[in-house]
């Protein structure tokens, strides 16, 4: 009877396991929270003492803090071709990264599945790829020029260039181990090549693709400030550049703190969906 009476004042399983899930969104919250705020704080101090070990050369934190407000209160402003705000900039810098990035995906990842399942494909075009994976990112650039007559063209064609090779390798390494059982498991069944395809070979090497975008987005993202700051114009890299020649070393450290939060921004969010497509993990 007390036993019931207790049973009955007590939470059900199920209420409890939902405050135990709730609970546990909280606590990751909270060291995400705490992380951040720790990152912050000890990048605000490095570059505190930076400034003071350059005598003041390089604006602290609480000089650019000033700065930083003033570009983001009004970010969209337009003022004419040469003064624009911070948010257009940004704006024009993500349009030029998504479609040489969008570009060199489509050509990365076919390659990529080539190189990986074919020997034959992968002796005569892994030299080529060896060969231009490492040049300049800056090389390309004027080679764009020649190509397009345009420097806009010219920088979407620089990141379409350099942003390849790292989703190329990737995809071809995790094409190319695929496991022996895997295929002996589709010869038996007869597939397709397209049901080996979506069953088998898209399915393993997936995790490999997004880990390959991740590290071209990384790479199409600091190739624009360089592609801008030759080309001129618009973009974030022609604002740093334009800071430079204005003498505003906080307009420049403005610029840099927003370079590096959008990129830490489509960093984990490529993170996310290589978490999401995990099947090696899963299984």
């Amino acid at each position: 009877m007390i036993q019931d009476r207790l049973e009955y004042f007590l939470p059900s399983p199920g209420i409890r396991l939902k405050v135990s899930g709730v609970s546990k969104v909280v606590r990751s919250l909270s060291s995400g929270l705490v992380s951040m705020v720790g990152s912050i704080a000890l990048l605000t101090a490095i570059w505190t003492a930076a400034s003071l070990l350059s005598g003041k050369e390089l604006p602290s934190p609480f000089e650019t803090a000033g700065v930083f407000w003033e570009l983001i209160r009004d970010p969209f402003y337009n003022a004419g071709p040469n003064d624009k705000g911070i948010g257009l900039q940004l704006f024009l810098s993500l349009q030029r990264v998504f479609t040489g990035f969008a570009l060199g995906s489509l050509v990365a990842i076919p390659l990529g599945i080539l190189l990986g399942s074919s020997p034959l494909a992968r002796r005569f075009l892994d030299p080529i790829v060896q060969i231009l994976r490492p040049v300049s990112p800056l090389a390309w650039f004027p080679i764009g020029l020649a190509a397009f007559s345009a420097a806009g063209s010219a920088t979407i064609f620089m990141i379409f260039i350099t942003s390849l090779w790292p989703t190329v390798i990737n995809t071809a390494f995790g094409v190319s181990s695929i496991p022996e059982t895997y295929k002996n498991v589709a010869k038996v069944f007869r597939f397709s090549r397209w049901r080996y395809f979506t069953r088998v070979l898209l399915p393993y090497s997936l995790p490999h693709m997004l880990t390959g975008l991740r590290l071209s987005m990384g790479v199409a993202w600091l190739v624009i400030v360089a592609g801008e700051m030759l080309s001129g114009g618009t973009g974030i890299g022609f604002f740093v550049w334009d800071s430079w020649n204005a003498l505003s070393l906080e307009r420049v450290m403005s610029a840099v703190l927003i370079i590096g939060i959008v990129g830490l921004v489509l960093d984990r969010g490529f993170s996310y969906i290589s978490q999401r497509f995990a099947y090696e993990e899963a299984a």
